[in-house]
């Protein structure tokens, strides 16, 4: 008798006591676009509250976002260490110094001159060797998904990608979702890969589906830790708010100790933004300068080929 894996034991043990969750906790691999928003059709929006990814969004709010009940606990547990257990497979294929994070704000529009510059850089990056990862939801996560996907292009392929995508500029516009399967479309790619990671904790966010790859979990102080601590190539600081700045005190928190062994590039991607309107980078500089923070790597610019040499650079060991 063939010996049943995890996944066919959990549908059997499901359909023997009634339970309805939408989502398996054991799970083959990483989401992605087609797995992920299944059930959506491009020109009926409607179907975007009826897909998977809703789907679940719905039952997570349902039960709670701490859930009390044990069985749903438990089941998150497992679903988010099969995501973990998957994103590990999946990055054995990549040097890790190759692995580049960008943070920065969900708000910023596709019309917005920080998100084509976002853009314009991870498809560098991306060709240049880099893994790209985000956050996975729209704003420069998105922009650092459509770079990537684009990677192997002509810049006249992006702006016209571009041109199609900024017909609805907002994720809460009615087709976000469909002007960016519209690109895919028009665009394939088969070569290059990005990773994103998102959470339903910010379910009201849609996931980009421009990430070849897509790590969703529940728990986004997981999520939120593993991103740091996977993007040992370096993070590039887009302008962002509240979520953005804590993740860069993470950051120079794990820099500082060396906690996996040394210090990755610190990108703070916008002069005006990091210096006067969030002045983000003259702190971290006197901060080391006082000795309070050590071994952290920092850099300030607009320039994109000024952060892929940082970047190149460092991935080399210089």
């Amino acid at each position: 008798m063939k010996a049943l894996n995890n996944i066919e034991i959990e549908r059997q043990l499901r359909s023997a006591i009634g339970d309805e969750r939408p989502y398996l906790s054991f799970i083959e691999g990483l989401y992605d676009v087609s797995s992920l928003y299944r059930g959506y059709r491009i020109g009926v929006p409607e179907t975007r509250d009826t897909c998977f990814d809703a789907l679940v969004y719905k039952h997570f709010l349902e039960t709670g976002k701490t859930p009390n009940d044990i069985a749903e606990a438990l089941a998150r547990t497992l679903h988010d260490r099969s995501i973990s257990n998957a994103m590990r497979k999946f990055l054995s294929n990549y040097d890790e110094r190759s692995v580049v994070g960008i943070m920065g704000g969900h708000g910023l529009k596709r019309t917005d001159e920080p998100y084509v510059k976002v853009a314009l850089l991870s498809k560098r990056l991306t060709e240049g060797g880099a893994l790209m990862i985000s956050g996975g939801g729209p704003g420069a996560m998105e922009a650092t998904h459509l770079g990537a996907w684009m990677a192997g292009r002509s810049n006249k392929d992006l702006e016209d990608a571009l041109a199609m995508m900024q017909t609805a500029p907002n994720f809460i516009d009615e087709k976000w979702l469909d002007t960016a399967l519209e690109v895919m479309a028009l665009f394939p790619q088969t070569k290059y890969h990005s990773l994103g990671i998102p959470t339903w904790l910010y379910g009201h966010e849609p996931t980009t589906p421009f990430a070849t790859e897509i790590a969703k979990y529940f728990e986004n102080s997981i999520r939120e830790d593993t991103i740091l601590t996977i993007a040992m190539g370096g993070i590039i600081y887009a302008p962002g708010s509240a979520g953005t700045l804590q993740e860069m005190f993470q950051d120079a928190t794990q820099n500082h100790y060396l906690s996996f062994g040394y210090a990755s590039p610190m990108v703070f991607f916008g002069k005006e933004f990091w210096e006067k309107d969030v002045p983000m980078y003259p702190m971290f500089s006197h901060l080391v300068k006082a000795g309070r923070y050590r071994n952290l790597r920092l850099t300030i610019t607009d320039d994109i080929l000024k952060i892929v040499r940082e970047i190149e650079k460092f991935r080399r060991g210089e």
